[in-house]
């Protein structure tokens, strides 16, 4: 018997790890099972802002002057900045090189000339941004989308080279699913994740960042309440102001947050969501130095004495999405003094101003305007780039505003 101990021994051996290999492996299978699964967002889900307007008309109609709502539209006339007339509608990259801006049957192109000869002309299909700080235009080949070479650059009133373009024309710079993301609510991706250049589907597209990027896809939400029109609390929506307040600068960091590197398909974060679900976040204490002014308010903010102070402060303190406030600094200034009182021992301690100023323009002192380098265009002659100027969200004491302020105010 001695000599099939060594076997039996190593038949149960044997018996034992099989057996834990089909335990545990159906253990990981079970964990797997139990993972939470991103549900896929589609269009189908969205129900149009439009349909905001049957109960919310007054925050609908006031929407639609949002840069936000107007940071993408089909590229009609109304919604074009830039003149198309003979006397102001080129962009001269050297000798003999131009692009002009011309109306035709079709629509409105970007026309390429070399030595006074049509070499390219390409239609604008699609306008990128409101005109607040410029506009830049995309157009369709088949079902991929590209940049066109001149912007609108708001600053100067006039034509020129698009932001990070190299000073000569170009045609053919490809539009991703991560730049749609922040100019769109929803676009419908027809490649693979990792193909370039990435294929949009044109007729599953929601231009403008409309009200169902912050409150969710609303198609359940409008059925349920046209259903039930006596229903006093909604459903199938989302309410921002019941979010915490990281859910609530995550909504606002994942466009205004700086180069955020997605880790699953664009258009899936949803309001509620948490950013690092769906992008790699920097976690570290962010540099003012190297944050840019545009794109990057909320690494910003959050360096900002106002924010790491407060328990509550988001985006939403001081910006009314809903509204257009572009340039009311007295109405901004108006809710930095909700906070910095007199008597909270906070306000502004200069001597040399009177109150009425302090409390009618607080942003020129603590959230100067400075210059971009992410939108820095080349002008017509003009040898170096010309920068964009953007509030600052950066909120601090500047003591050389302060004084050019203080200049002003005395003249």
């Amino acid at each position: 018997m001695k000599i099939f101990i060594p076997y039996f021994r190593s038949f149960l051996t044997i018996v034992i790890v099989a057996f834990a290999v089909i335990f545990f492996s159906q253990c990981i299978h079970s964990e797997k099972e139990k993972l939470p699964v991103t549900p896929t967002v589609s269009i189908n889900q969205f129900a149009g802002s439009a349909s905001c307007a049957q109960c919310h008309k007054n925050i609908y109609d006031t929407h639609l002057n949002t840069a936000h709502y107007l940071t993408t539209r089909i590229a009609e006339e109304k919604f074009i900045k830039g003149s198309f007339n003979k006397d102001g509608n080129i962009f001269v990259y050297d000798t003999g090189h131009l692009v002009a801006m011309e109306k035709r049957d079709s629509g409105f192109y970007q026309v390429g000339y070399s030595n006074g000869i049509e070499k390219i002309a390409r239609r604008m299909d699609i306008v990128i941004g409101s005109g607040t700080m410029g506009q830049s235009f995309l157009n369709w080949n088949k079902n991929w989308l590209f940049q066109l070479p001149v912007t609108y650059f708001s600053a100067a009133h006039q034509w020129s080279n698009s932001p990070g373009y190299p000073n000569k024309i170009i045609f053919n710079r490809p539009i991703t699913s991560r730049c749609l993301e922040c100019h769109t609510t929803f676009a419908k991706t027809l490649t693979d994740e990792n193909e370039e250049p990435e294929a949009f589907d044109r007729n599953q597209i929601i231009y403008g960042v409309d009200c169902e990027k912050c409150h969710g896809p609303a198609a359940e939400h409008v059925a349920y309440q046209s259903q039930n029109p006596t229903a006093l609390k909604a459903k199938f929506i989302i309410n921002p102001a019941h979010l915490t307040r990281q859910q609530n600068m995550d909504l606002c960091a994942s466009c205004h947050g700086g180069r955020l590197t997605k880790t699953k398909p664009s258009f899936q974060f949803k309001a509620g969501d948490k950013l690092a679900d769906f992008y790699a976040i920097d976690t570290t204490t962010p540099n003012t130095n190297s944050i840019d002014v545009h794109g990057n308010q909320y690494g910003l903010l959050r360096a900002s004495k106002c924010y790491r102070m407060s328990d509550t402060m988001t985006c939403n303190t001081c910006h009314n999405t809903h509204e257009n406030e572009k340039g009311k600094t007295a109405l901004f200034s108006q809710r930095c003094i909700t906070c910095h009182t007199i008597e909270h021992g906070n306000f502004c301690t200069l001597k040399t101003a009177s109150p009425i100023n302090l409390k009618s323009n607080c942003i020129d002192c603590h959230m100067p305007l400075s210059p971009s380098r992410a939108i820095a265009v080349f002008l017509a002659g003009k040898a170096e780039p010309t920068a964009a100027l953007i509030r600052s969200h950066y909120i601090s004491i500047y003591p050389e505003e302060t004084k050019r302020v203080l200049d002003y105010i005395k003249k």
